[in-house]
Order: C-alpha cells, then sequence, then structure tokens
C-alpha cells in the first residue's frame, strides 16, 4: 500500500472492534430526489447535482462512518458504455472520488471505491464477453485506486469468473481489496456455486477480507449458523424492499431494529459493519451508539 493511504489494519488495532461502514448510497440518492439512470443509476449525479453526493459522505462521517464508499456502483465501463449519457468513464470516477475526499476533509476516513458487477448485480445470465468482463473490472479498478481511493471494495459479486478476475488483478497489482458477496436461499452465487467453496477459493487470494452484502438478515443467520468465518469478514445487510428495481427502495428495519443486528454476530474477526439498501445516515449513528456501548469507544 502507498504510504500516503490509510494504513487499515494499524487503524484497526487501534480502535479495537469492527470498523463502521457508511450505508446505502444509490437508494439514499434516490429519496432525495435524484433520478436513476437505466444503466448509470445514480452515478449521474456526480455531475449534475455533486453537492447532494458530497452532502451524504459528510452526514454519514457526522453519524459514525469510519468507511465510506465512493457513488461509482455504476462508473464502470460496462455501464458507461451502455449508457446515452456522454461521460467518459475517467470523468465519472475522478469526480465521484474526489467528493468522497473533499467530504472526509482532514478526518481519518477510509474511502472504499465501490465496484459492483459489470451487469446488474441480480443478473443470472451474462450478456457480455469474457474479454469485456475483464476489461470492465480491470480498467475501473484502476482508475478507482489511481483516482486515491484507500481500499477496492468489490460488492455484491455473485460470478465466480468477475470473483476470480478481480481477486487476481488485486492482488498481482498488491492493491488492498475487499470481495463483498451477494448470494441466494440456496447457499450459493448466482453463477451456481456453494457459498462455502467460494469463500475457500477466494481466500487463496488474501483479500484483506471477505464480507457479505445486500441480503437479508435471516440469510446471512442460516450460513452463519452452518459456517464459521475463520476469516475477516463484515456485513451490510439489506434494510428495504424492492431491492432488486431502481425505483425507490423503501426502508423496512428500523435504525434500532439494525444495531440490534448490528451486535449480532460480532466476532474477532468481524472487520467491519454497515448497512445497505434502504438504509440512511441514521442506521449509522444507531451503529455507532451500539458500538460505543458495547465498546466503550
Amino acid at each position: 500500500m502507498a504510504n500516503s493511504r490509510i494504513d487499515i489494519w494499524k487503524k484497526h488495532s487501534a480502535i479495537n472492534r469492527p470498523f463502521i461502514l457508511d450505508g446505502a448510497v444509490g437508494s439514499e440518492l434516490i429519496k432525495r430526489n435524484i433520478v436513476p439512470d437505466k444503466y448509470l443509476w445514480t452515478s449521474n449525479a456526480n455531475i449534475y447535482f455533486p453537492e447532494k453526493v458530497s452532502e451524504l459522505h459528510e452526514e454519514y462521517i457526522k453519524n459514525g462512518a469510519e468507511i465510506i464508499t465512493t457513488n461509482t456502483f455504476r462508473t464502470n465501463p460496462t455501464a458507461v458504455f451502455n449508457s446515452h449519457e456522454n461521460f467518459s468513464i475517467d470523468e465519472l470516477v475522478n469526480k465521484s472520488v474526489r467528493l468522497a475526499i473533499y467530504a472526509r476533509q482532514d478526518k481519518e476516513i477510509i474511502i472504499a471505491g465501490s465496484n459492483a458487477p459489470a451487469e446488474d448485480c441480480y443478473q443470472s445470465n451474462r450478456t457480455i464477453s469474457l474479454n469485456e468482463l475483464e476489461y470492465n473490472h480491470k480498467k475501473h479498478i484502476e482508475l478507482l485506486w489511481n483516482n486515491g481511493c484507500d481500499i477496492i471494495w468489490n460488492e455484491t459479486q455473485s460470478h465466480f469468473d468477475e470473483i476470480e478476475i478481480i481477486c487476481k488483478y488485486c492482488s498481482e497489482n498488491y492493491l488492498p481489496y475487499v470481495i463483498n458477496l451477494f448470494f441466494t436461499d440456496e447457499m450459493k452465487i448466482l453463477s451456481g456455486q456453494p457459498l462455502n467453496k467460494v469463500i475457500l477459493q477466494i481466500k487463496e487470494y488474501s483479500p484483506l477480507a471477505i464480507g457479505f452484502n445486500c441480503i437479508k438478515n435471516n440469510l446471512l443467520d442460516e450460513f452463519l449458523n452452518h459456517n464459521i468465518m475463520d476469516y475477516p469478514w463484515g456485513f451490510y445487510l439489506n434494510c428495504g424492499y424492492n431491492e432488486i428495481q431502481d425505483e425507490k427502495i423503501e426502508c423496512i428495519i428500523s435504525p434500532s431494529d439494525y444495531s440490534e443486528l448490528s451486535t449480532k454476530y460480532l466476532t474477532n474477526n468481524l472487520l467491519y459493519v454497515g448497512s445497505c439498501c434502504g438504509s440512511n445516515p441514521l442506521h449509522t449513528k444507531a451503529i455507532q451508539e451500539k458500538f460505543s456501548k458495547f465498546y466503550g469507544n
């Protein structure tokens, strides 16, 4: 890791508890009247309404977030090439990372560069070639890192070919990264592999952590009831419904109820806890308050 980047493990040892990750970015921007693009989702706000993006980052930080995710969930090449907007990938990524850095100011906040699946997160069948898939992730990750992200935050990943491309690229280039997985009721990722076997294969590439996002708490319960996470891990659970569509996502888990969930899974290997679709800065605040009582800091 470059000397100018935050030393994740040193900071984690200093706080002696899981990091507090921010909550939803895209669904929260939609609640704030950002109209999502079919392909870019809310990354168009980086250009049209940058003040709303930076304000949201600032709210999460104010409410206790120690990791904030860039609004780059759909700034990847595949999404940008499909969009009718005349944006360049470089412009979108640079702008979004700049907004996160601006919101951080002089605080020691970790900026996580969001890297999503090349196509729709819940799409089982691929429509692009393997070469296009590889270019998509290598280009996007390179831009996130070169523009100043502290860590590559791969999220809602559920196809093994993508996961392998990401892991190999980050490992070969010595980039700090995490892999956050989405999985089904059958305890499989969308490409069909059993979740526990996927985790074993990911470990071989030595990410900083392996996490889970955009799933319901009952799925995490079921997985952890039959598997022990003996590797650094984290989670940010879905708090809404209509989670597989781009229209407005309504919250169905209150901040107080979510904060109870946030302490349910505490283990020595837990690296971060946040919240996903449908959540807002009040969920982050509730986690911070719960951790303050639980850990005393």
